[in-house]
């Protein structure tokens, strides 16, 4: 009997799926949940998406990509206040900006609506994430524009 090989991108909402429910999962899990496979990295460029944020910015390009979990900021610092949860992948993104960085690591940073609100109930999970997490070939990814009001 052959095994069937699920994707990176099952295995992560699955595993998401169970730690919603309470029903844990192991730590093996979990990390496959959290790392995506590159042969299987998903990342392109969508035309007419439309997306507004709470702020009153329309976007009607994103950028689809697989990315890691990740805590969604205010600002583009570590430091800043967080506002939701990245949890599930992938994610779009709509423009980027630059911000702190541990050195070595690219400045860029992606503007995009958390899965999860966890405060500033206001502003909707709305804020950035390092480059780090978005799983493109190159940041800032070429096409995406650049956030206007920073």
């Amino acid at each position: 009997m052959r095994a069937v090989r699920t994707p990176a991108r099952i295995r992560r909402a699955l595993a998401s799926v169970l730690l919603c429910l309470g029903l844990g999962a192991t730590p093996a899990a979990m990390a496959n949940a959290e790392a995506p496979d590159a042969a299987a990295a998903t990342c392109s460029l969508r035309q007419q998406q439309p997306h507004a944020d709470a702020i009153g910015n329309v976007f009607s390009l994103d950028l689809y990509c697989d990315n890691l979990a990740s805590d969604v900021y205010g600002r583009a610092a570590f430091g800043a206040p967080t506002t939701g949860r990245l949890a599930l992948s992938p994610s779009w993104f709509v423009c980027w900006t630059e911000g702190d960085a541990p050195a070595g690591e690219s400045r860029v940073w992606y503007y995009t609506q958390a899965d999860r609100v966890l405060t500033q109930r206001r502003i909707k999970g709305w804020g950035v994430v390092p480059a780090r997490i978005v799983q493109a070939p190159s940041h800032p990814h070429p096409g995406l524009p650049r956030c206007s009001w920073v």
